[in-house]
């Protein structure tokens, strides 16, 4: 197993990698989110993604993208600590930090086999789905029901009692 700081690639190097490892036949899965607060919710969502291939690459939100998504006081880490955190993972081969709204262009650039995305979502739900069918891209729902969010986790937090 890499240690996670060898796991978190510019997107170049990415590409680069992915592209070995379809010459060895390897089903690339690409799975993103923000991660602000690393939960449950997302272990399970980044196992069951890691289910659907033999390579998970994870696409962290950069900081200005989940200021614009989550709104005003997020992120609550910065996004390298995010992205060191999703790394960390067992289930994670890559991570690469975007900046855009969604992760078309990285579908696009990166041409997984699978898009995982969240049980908060449906396959008629996902934004990237137009792009997907495109390109030939599978889409997959994973992980478990969405019980868990990070702004339900800051709402306790923000609740519990301070001694």
């Amino acid at each position: 197993m890499r240690p996670a700081e060898t796991k978190i690639v510019s997107r170049e190097t990415l590409k680069d990698r992915l592209a070995e490892a379809r010459r060895s036949n390897q089903k690339i899965v690409f799975a993103n989110g923000c991660f602000d607060m690393l939960h449950v919710g997302h272990v399970r969502y980044l196992r069951g993604a890691r289910k659907e291939g033999d390579i998970l690459v994870v696409g962290v939100n950069a900081d200005a993208s989940v200021k614009a998504l989550k709104g005003p006081g997020r992120p609550i880490l910065e996004e390298n600590g995010r992205a060191a955190l999703v790394a960390a993972l067992r289930d994670v081969d890559y991570v690469v930090i975007f900046s855009e709204e969604n992760v078309e262009s990285l579908l696009e650039s990166l041409r997984p086999d699978v898009h995982a995305k969240g049980t908060d979502y449906t396959a008629e739900t996902v934004p990237e789905r137009a792009a997907a069918a495109r390109l030939g891209i599978r889409i997959a729902i994973v992980g478990d029901a969405k019980h868990h969010s990070t702004q339900d986790l800051l709402q306790s937090i923000r609740k519990a009692p301070h001694a």
